[in-house]
């Protein structure tokens, strides 16, 4: 092929691992998308390299047509990631998932707040400040009138304020529950079945609104693999696929695998969660790894312990507590941080 070739354009040899390819490819696309100043052409074949080089079979039709004498393909590998295997999602029962059956309730926007119970609050207004008058002091009856009557626009204005606000809500997003879509390419199977995950579960939630391929601030690109928001709590979620193993996050945000510091993946969530709290003051955020392994074997990790530090977890630990966290909002939608997340959907 003329001009540089898929492997020198993106920097990697040729013996690369699909996370490597995936890596080097988002650090140069970077600065070759046309909006960050590169030319569409260099993006394009940056683009084409990368989709060429991520799928296993357009790999081995490119590494036939190199000139045998510079091709060192390698040899099947008994360890390290196997390009050829796809984890499986697991089915949860409702009796793992402690949260399931809990406050399925009536959906209900966040702003404005609802006055709550409006019409027994009316009723008690004009029992308390209309009829007991009457029956105490006569003369007191104009001056009670017209606090009795202040007091029930005051409620009826809310009550309709409420309604008036569920009306938007429903004309602006309608049904809506999930925002975007997960990564197509083959190597990003992990976040389809974390996408399979989210709607098989938490769409119980019916606050709940999935989110995927989220942009930082200032960012084109689907920086966050998926979020959900549920109220004012909202999850950024990573998918990884990672070796088998036992995975844990110290005290300061480092990742170990097996007892020992893992120098085999990376995430940029404290970044992110950093971010999206000043993009969203006042909404209480949280990260989470969900990881499947890259070939034969198990992935476990440490329980949560409900610090916004990103932790590893497994399909079943993040249904069970992220999904129990979220819960205690389970029919609440902020509009103003639904609005927010939507417009930074790629």
């Amino acid at each position: 092929m003329r001009g540089a070739g898929y492997y020198d354009l993106l920097g990697v040899g040729r013996n690369a691992s699909t996370a490597e390819i995936k890596s080097a490819y988002r650090s140069r696309a970077r600065s070759a998308h046309p909006d960050a100043g590169g030319s569409p052409g260099e993006f394009h074949r940056l683009r084409q390299a990368y989709e060429t080089l991520s799928d296993p079979a357009r790999r081995a039709a490119y590494d036939r047509r190199l000139e045998p004498a510079v091709l060192t393909r390698p040899r099947r590998r008994e360890f390290g990631e196997d390009p050829d295997f796809t984890a499986e999602m697991p089915r949860l029962t409702p009796e793992a998932l402690p949260w399931w059956d809990q406050a399925v309730a009536r959906l209900r926007p966040a702003e404005p707040p609802g006055p709550g119970h409006a019409p027994v609050m009316i009723l008690l207004g004009w029992l308390v400040l209309v009829v007991l008058p009457i029956m105490a002091r006569a003369l007191m009856l104009t001056g009670w009138l017209l606090l009795a009557t202040g007091v029930t626009v005051w409620l009826v204005y809310q009550q309709l304020a409420v309604a008036r606000a569920r009306r938007e809500f429903a004309a602006e997003f309608g049904g809506v529950m999930v925002f975007g879509r997960p990564g197509g390419d083959p190597d990003q199977w992990g976040e389809r079945l974390t996408a399979e995950l989210l709607e098989r579960y938490l769409t119980r939630l019916p606050g709940a609104r999935i989110f995927h391929g989220l942009a930082w601030p200032g960012s084109v690109f689907a920086d966050i693999d998926h979020a959900v928001l549920a109220g004012r709590r909202l999850v950024l979620i990573e998918s990884k696929t990672w070796l088998p193993g036992h995975y844990a996050t110290d005290e300061t945000g480092g990742l170990w695998r097996n007892g020992r510091v893992f120098r085999g993946g990376a995430t940029r969530l404290p970044e992110a969660i950093d971010a999206y709290r000043e993009l969203l003051p006042g909404a209480e955020i949280r990260g989470a790894l969900i990881v499947y392994p890259s070939r034969a074997g198990q992935v476990t990790a440490e329980p949560a312990d409900g610090s916004s530090v990103p932790q590893p977890m497994t399909p079943e630990q993040f249904a069970r507590e992220i999904g129990g966290w979220l819960a205690a909002e389970a029919s609440t939608v902020d509009l103003k941080l639904l609005r927010a997340l939507r417009a930074r959907v790629v």
